[in-house]
């Protein structure tokens, strides 16, 4: 599945803001509107740095 993918790299990366939410979605403990507001806030604060994250945050937002 490649959400769950997608969701293991971000829950692998050190950045808690995004780390702690995938993880909680991997175990099943975040509500879908909370994890979409993180994955937003992500990509608008680091979405063009040039990290192998950027596209994932656009896709995991499709996904959901």
């Amino acid at each position: 599945m490649e959400l769950k993918s997608i969701m293991e790299k971000f829950a692998e990366s050190s950045w808690d803001l995004i780390a702690d939410p995938a993880k909680k979605w991997l175990d099943g403990n975040i509500d879908k509107n909370e994890l979409k507001a993180a994955i937003k806030i992500a990509d608008d604060e680091c979405g063009t740095c040039g990290c192998e994250l950027d596209h994932l945050y656009k896709r995991a937002l499709e996904l959901l």
